[in-house]
């Protein structure tokens, strides 16, 4: 079975692609792409108090959806939502296992409300003013598909616009010895009925299926192997390029899912 969406609006943020509009010419492959430092950036749209709880996955997943939906020209308030992240936040967890070493175990609150998978969506429902429902996923490193999958599901039997927001920072010691990660990364889609401005996705689910790496630029490989969420990088390059292709994510055990991509 094949389901459609439509492409509103996009968001990006990773290290030396600081923005939707600024990455798409390294992303096309027109100029070559160049890593820089990220910072994830303060999220203006909370209030101070909630501003100063978030960590640097909440903080990437605010801005880029931010951006999405700045981009489709949609209400933020009007869009049920999906968030993916493989490690969450994952500072907070080793701050949370470091408490729990000490004499009196005790665990700050703050930290506890922020250690669960969807506090990135609960943050955007107090920045977007939304009592919209939302889904909070893992998936390990197979979490855009994951994501992707679910989104363009809910926008196919509900009708209606749905944000995916696709967010993962790299783990900090001990926990990286035991799954290695360099850079941060978070990505956005806007995904509507029909056509969407930006494009649109037809997305099958395979439940068995051989899988190659879809192609990238050069130097855009490392940064999709060292970060789960970033193998959405071979989806934003065709929507930079504006050109036809179809495209295979993996999924857990043999699945697939593959995605047809129209300019």
């Amino acid at each position: 079975m094949t389901v459609r969406a439509g492409i509103a609006g996009v968001g990006l943020l990773g290290p030396g692609l600081a923005g939707w509009t600024a990455s798409l010419p390294a992303l096309a492959g027109t100029v070559p792409y160049e890593p820089a430092p990220l910072v994830p950036p303060v999220p203006a749209l909370l209030p101070a108090t909630e501003r100063r709880r978030t960590g640097p996955s909440v903080r990437l997943a605010i801005a880029v959806a931010a951006e999405a939906v700045q981009e489709s020209g949609l209400a933020p308030e009007s869009l049920d939502s999906v968030f993916a992240s493989s490690n969450g936040e994952a500072q907070v967890i080793v701050s949370i296992l470091d408490a729990l070493h000490a004499p009196d175990g005790a665990i700050s609150p703050t930290q506890f409300h922020n250690s669960v998978h969807n506090a990135a969506a609960g943050y955007w429902g107090i920045a977007a003013g939304s009592g919209r429902p939302s889904v909070s996923l893992g998936g390990h490193d197979f979490v855009f598909a994951t994501g992707l999958m679910q989104a363009v599901a809910q926008v196919a039997v509900q009708k209606a616009p749905v944000l995916l927001v696709v967010h993962d920072v790299p783990l900090p010691p001990p926990l990286t010895a035991l799954r290695p990660g360099e850079e941060s990364f978070a990505m956005a889609l806007v995904l509507v009925p029909g056509d969407g401005a930006l494009g649109g996705l037809s997305v099958a689910y395979r439940a068995e299926a051989t899988m190659a790496e879809p192609p990238l630029p050069a130097g855009l490989d490392a940064l999709r192997a060292g970060n789960p969420a970033a193998r959405a990088l071979p989806l934003l390059g065709v929507l930079a390029g504006r050109q036809a292709a179809t495209l295979r994510f993996a999924l857990p055990e043999t699945a697939a899912l593959d995605v047809a991509i129209s300019p």
